[in-house]
């Protein structure tokens, strides 16, 4: 199932991205996480130090590789440099798993504990007033376009912050999109902006309160997001320690904030994905962008028949 974490900037998103990540891994869960966070923090939330995250590959300075590899022998695809972010798979396309190695995991996933770890990459000097971020998120657009994940198995992705998400179709991609809200009507006020835009795409938003010290707080979120709050988590000495670099084991986490991360497990597995609509969604997007920017003749890139599915168990 792919997960995405959400919010106003400081509202604690890469923290519960981490949380939720080891989480799902300390139960066995097998998780790829992907961080496409302009700041790049999760490594560091999962346990890595400064200079080891700052060590790992990315997937935007390996884009030429991932959509060479990802086209595979699509012939409506002749070349790496004829895919967009938004290009979505067909027949002849190199669907992945979230399990599986292969050029673009050797390349650019690393583990970190029990979690394989992808991240976008920061800005370099050379990016500086001339290109957008989302020139690397779009690494991560078009791997989870190809990603084909069964049930049991978790992506997990920590986003830029607020609304910034909508300038790709990567608010798309995923099964359930957790926003994470502080008692604050600024953080409210990205709630509101969220649901707005994610409304015409059907988009399954929970909401996780955050930063919470009092009932007056719970009462605050309840008034303003409503049935959208399944769970909040309090000040954490957990999460505290883990800021100052000590890390402990997340059974260690207090058993409230532990009960909240085991609610959103729960809502995630109820999610049935339909990889029919799965793949309309990434069509839709694909078409808006060829017409809007990119060329109407990228039009001929999608495969209308074609939908992905995880691959066959024997």
């Amino acid at each position: 199932m792919k997960v995405a974490f959400v919010g106003k900037g400081g509202s604690g998103k890469t923290t519960l991205s981490g949380l939720f990540t080891s989480y799902l891994a300390g139960s066995g869960a097998p998780v790829l996480a992907i961080d496409a966070d302009i700041n790049q923090h999760l490594a560091v939330a999962l346990g890595a130090t400064p200079d080891e995250a700052d060590a790992l590959p990315t997937l935007g300075d390996n884009l030429t590789l991932i959509k060479d590899y990802l086209r595979g022998e699509n012939p409506r695809i002749p070349s790496a440099d004829a895919m967009i972010k938004t290009t979505p798979p067909g027949r002849g396309s190199r669907l992945m798993t979230p399990r599986e190695d292969n050029p673009i995991t050797d390349a650019c996933v690393r583990e970190i504990g029990d979690t394989r770890v992808a991240v976008t990459g920061r800005f370099t000097d050379d990016d500086l007033g001339v290109a957008c971020y989302h020139s690397k998120t779009g690494a991560a657009e078009l791997l989870l376009n190809h990603l084909v994940d069964e049930a049991g198995e978790y992506v997990v992705v920590d986003m830029t912050a607020g609304a910034d998400a909508f300038a790709s179709g990567l608010f798309t991609r995923f099964d359930v999109t957790f926003l994470v809200c502080e008692p604050t009507m600024r953080s409210v006020g990205v709630y509101r902006q969220y649901t707005e835009y994610a409304r015409e795409f059907d988009v399954r938003l929970a909401v996780v309160g955050n930063k919470v010290a009092d009932d007056e707080d719970v009462a605050f979120l309840r008034e303003e997001v409503g049935d959208d709050l399944i769970g909040w988590l309090s000040t954490s000495r957990h999460v505290r320690a883990a800021e100052r670099g000590r890390h402990r084991p997340i059974g260690e986490l207090e058993p409230a904030n532990l009960a909240v991360l085991d609610t959103m497990r729960s809502t995630v597995d109820a999610v049935e994905r339909d990889w029919a609509a799965y793949q309309a969604q990434a069509v839709e997007l694909h078409l808006r962008n060829a017409r809007a920017w990119a060329g109407s003749e990228l039009a001929d890139q999608v495969d209308p028949d074609f939908v992905p599915a995880p691959p066959v168990r024997v």
